[in-house]
C-alpha cells in the first residue's frame, strides 16, 4: 500500500517518522512506497490556537488531493497537535486518514497501562488527546499547560531541544508520575523525541508516534486493511 503523509509540522518530527517507518517496513520483510508533502508549521500554529478548524481542515484537503495524485493509497498527519481539526478533515479528504489518536487507547489497554500522563500541545494537554481516551485516564500538569504548551512549540518549530527545554520536559514527566499517578508519560507531540531520545528519565515513556508508526508499517505491508483502522474510529 502506497502511504501519504503529511510533513512539515514540524520538519524534525518528521524526519522521524521517515527514518522510523521506513525502519519498520524493512523489519517486516516489506518495501516501502512513500510520499511526503510539506505543510507550514506557522499556518498550523496558528490555527491551532485560535482553534480554527475549518481553515486547517482545508489545508490539509489540498494536500491530501496532492498526495492522492501522486497514487497513495491513504493519508496521515504527522502531528498530534495537528489532529485538532481531523473531524473536519475527514470530509474533505480525498483519501482514507489513519489516525495517530485512534489506535493509543488500544496499545494502552493492550499494554495493561490504565493511567498516562500528557505531553504535547497545549490543547492536547488540555483535552486529554481530544477527549479519544475512553479506556484510559489521562492527566496533565494543569497549572503548567500553557508554559509546557508554548515551551514544546518552540521547540518543534526550532527543531531542535535545548537543555533547559529538556530538564522541564523530563521533570514534569516525573511529577505527573510521583504525583498524579501516571503509570506511564506519553509523548503526545512528535517532536518530543528531540527531549527524550537518549534518555533514562526513571520512568515509563510511551511515544506516540512509534504506535503511529506500526499501523502504517502494518497497512504498508498489507498485514492489517484501511477497513480494519478506519472502523475504530
Amino acid at each position: 500500500m502506497h502511504i501519504g503523509l503529511i510533513g512539515g509540522i514540524g520538519v524534525a518530527a518528521t524526519v522521524v517518522y521517515y527514518q522510523r517507518l521506513v525502519a519498520a517496513v524493512e523489519a517486516k520483510g516489506g518495501t516501502l512506497d512513500l510520499t511526503i508533502v510539506h505543510a507550514d508549521v506557522h499556518e498550523l500554529i496558528r490555527n491551532n490556537l485560535a482553534d480554527d478548524r475549518p481553515p486547517q481542515a482545508a489545508v490539509y484537503a489540498k494536500l491530501i488531493d496532492r498526495l492522492k495524485a501522486a497514487g497513495c493509497d491513504c493519508a496521515a498527519i504527522t502531528s498530534l497537535g495537528g489532529h485538532f481539526c481531523f473531524d473536519e478533515t475527514v470530509p474533505l479528504s480525498a483519501l482514507p486518514l489513519v489516525s495517530a489518536v485512534a489506535p493509543l487507547d488500544k496499545y494502552f489497554s493492550e499494554q495493561g497501562i490504565e493511567s498516562v500522563g500528557l505531553l504535547g500541545t497545549r490543547v492536547v494537554m488540555q483535552t486529554r488527546l481530544y477527549g479519544q481516551l475512553v479506556k484510559t485516564r489521562a492527566v496533565a500538569l494543569d497549572a503548567e499547560v500553557d508554559e509546557l504548551g508554548q515551551t514544546y512549540q518552540d521547540m518543534a518549530v526550532a527543531g531542535h531541544c535545548t537543555p533547559e527545554q529538556r530538564a522541564m520536559f523530563l521533570d514534569a514527566g516525573r511529577r505527573m508520575t510521583k504525583e498524579l499517578g501516571a503509570e506511564a508519560v506519553v509523548l503526545a507531540g512528535t517532536d518530543l523525541n528531540l527531549a527524550f531520545d537518549g534518555q533514562e528519565p526513571g520512568y515509563k515513556v510511551i511515544d506516540a508516534l512509534d504506535v503511529h508508526v506500526a499501523v502504517l508499517s502494518d497497512l504498508a505491508t498489507g498485514r492489517i486493511s484501511l477497513d480494519e483502522v478506519t472502523k475504530t474510529r
